[in-house]
C-alpha cells in the first residue's frame, strides 16, 4: 500500500487533518459520510461523462454519444461502436469513429465512468445493509471552490478541469487510506479496495492535462494544489467527505 500511496502523498500539498479523521470515524457521522461518499462517486461519473460529451466530438455530433445510464449496463470497457450506442454505422459515422480513435480523453474517461458508477452502487449496498437511507445532503464547498478558479478559454479550461479532477481523486485516495484502519472491518476493507482505482484516476487526469496543455503544467498544478490544501486545512462548518478542518461536532 505504501508504494501505491507515496505518489499520492507527494502530489497533495497537505495531509487530511486528524480532527477530520476523528469526526469521520465517529459512528454518529457514518450516515453523512456514506451518503456524501455515494454522491461523490455519482458526481465523479457525471463529471467524466460531461468531459466526454464536451470534448470527444464536435458539438454537432455529440448526440451520437449515449447518456450516462448506458454505461451502467456495461460489464467491460466498450468498443467504439458501443460508445456510440451500438448504432448502425453508415458512411458518415466512419469519420466519427476516426475522431473518437484519435481522442485521448475517451477511453480513460469511459473506464472512469464505469468504475465510479460501480462504486456508487457499492456504497448504496453498504448503506442499505446498515439501514441508512439515501437522503439528501448539501454538497461541500470543496469542488465548487476549486472550479471557481478554472480559466475560461481553451485549452486552458479543460487543462484546469483535468487538474482539479486529479486533486479530487488523489484526495479521495488519501482519505480512504486514512479512514480504513478506524472503521469496521467491512467498511475498512471496502475503502482499501478503492485505493488502486482512485490512484489510477488521479494519474489519468494528470496525464491528460499534460497532453492537452502541450506544455509544462507544473506551475498550474502547484496553483491548484495550494487552493486544495487551503480547503482541506482551513476551518469548515460542514462535515463532508471532502470537507476541511471541523469547527463543530455536527451540522445536522
Amino acid at each position: 500500500m505504501d508504494d501505491l500511496l507515496a505518489p499520492v502523498h507527494q502530489f497533495l500539498q497537505c495531509e487530511t487533518p486528524d480532527e477530520w479523521v476523528a469526526m469521520a470515524r465517529d459512528p454518529a457521522h457514518l450516515p453523512t459520510l456514506l451518503i456524501d461518499h455515494a454522491n461523490c462517486e455519482n458526481k465523479a461519473a457525471l463529471t467524466a461523462h460531461s468531459l466526454v460529451r464536451r470534448y470527444c466530438l464536435p458539438k454537432g455530433k455529440r448526440h451520437l454519444l449515449p447518456k450516462l445510464a448506458f454505461y451502467r449496463e456495461l460489464d467491460a470497457i466498450p468498443e467504439k461502436a458501443e460508445i456510440l450506442g451500438k448504432r448502425s454505422m453508415g458512411e458518415s459515422d466512419r469519420t466519427v469513429f476516426e475522431e473518437l480513435a484519435r481522442n485521448p480523453l475517451l477511453f480513460p474517461m469511459v473506464r472512469l465512468i464505469q468504475e465510479e458508477l460501480h462504486h456508487f452502487e457499492q456504497v448504496l449496498a453498504l448503506m442499505a445493509a446498515r439501514n441508512i437511507p439515501y437522503g439528501p445532503v448539501t454538497a461541500s464547498r470543496y469542488a465548487r471552490n476549486l472550479m471557481q478558479h478554472v480559466r475560461t478559454h481553451e485549452p486552458a479550461t479543460i487543462v484546469d478541469k483535468l487538474i482539479i479532477g486529479a486533486y479530487i481523486e488523489a484526495r479521495s485516495c488519501e482519505r480512504f487510506a486514512k479512514l480504513a484502519p478506524h472503521l469496521d472491518e467491512e467498511l475498512g476493507r471496502f475503502y482499501v479496495s478503492l485505493l488502486r482505482s482512485e490512484a489510477r484516476h488521479y494519474q489519468d487526469y494528470l496525464a491528460l492535462a499534460e497532453q492537452y496543455a502541450g506544455e509544462d503544467i507544473r506551475e498550474r498544478v502547484a496553483y491548484f494544489g495550494r487552493i486544495e490544501a487551503e480547503l482541506i486545512c482551513s476551518p469548515d462548518p460542514q462535515f463532508r467527505f471532502h470537507s476541511g478542518r471541523p469547527v463543530r461536532s455536527d451540522n445536522g
